[in-house]
């Protein structure tokens, strides 16, 4: 939790109880559904609960607004963005239904009221979405075409629809075709060695 508070000092006692409990919920459920690699799992508070809230430290995601989290595996960036902002409407999806599973578990167990999960290809989802996240599932274009129909034509005021896309690496090549797109160095924010290579892309729709 200290890495975590450590960026997000003014957590209520309700998130903090939240945070708390992550590693001993993905702990008892990686141990039977393996959704977290095993040399990350000790490290879960950086490497995927951290990570995930760089969205958060660059983006204040509206009160009211709606989020898709496409291939979210064991429940990241969701949950932790669904924990950071509780007037946010998050819905994550995954084709593999036993990850899904692992989401709706750990939500429960920590009563987020916020999150829905469902087991589907992101394709299938009819609902509008104000953004769309997700952590590095495949190469930017075709995740893309997976998410363009996905989005609200209305605008939450301020803040322009858009995906907000975690990747690491040099990934600057799947860009050229997307001119509006920006890139956010999380190692900006976050200090850790672990952040040097992550960034965020962020591609505003129409």
């Amino acid at each position: 939790m200290q890495i975590i508070q450590k960026y997000f000092p003014n957590l209520t006692e309700i998130q903090i109880s939240q945070f708390q409990k992550l590693q001993e919920l993905y702990n008892y459920w990686n141990e039977r559904i393996n959704v977290i690699s095993r040399k990350d799992i000790d490290q879960l508070h950086e490497r995927h609960v951290l990570h995930s809230l760089a969205i958060a430290a660059f983006f204040n995601l509206p009160k009211g607004s709606k989020v898709l989290d496409v291939g979210t595996g064991g429940g990241f960036p969701g949950i932790p963005l669904a924990i950071i902002f509780p007037e946010v409407q998050f819905t994550l999806v995954d084709s593999i239904g036993k990850k899904i599973t692992v989401v709706k578990e750990v939500s429960d167990a920590i009563n987020l009221k916020n999150l829905t999960s469902v087991n589907a290809r992101a394709e299938s989802i009819t609902e509008k979405f104000n953004f769309v996240v997700s952590r590095a599932v495949t190469e930017f274009p075709q995740f893309y075409n997976w998410v363009k129909n996905s989005f609200s034509k209305e605008n939450i005021p301020w803040v322009k629809n858009g995906i907000i896309y975690l990747k690491g690496g040099e990934f600057e090549n799947e860009l050229s075709k997307f001119p509006k797109a920006q890139i956010f160095q999380i190692n900006e924010k976050f200090k850790e060695e672990y952040f040097e290579t992550k960034k965020i892309i962020y591609l505003p729709m129409k």
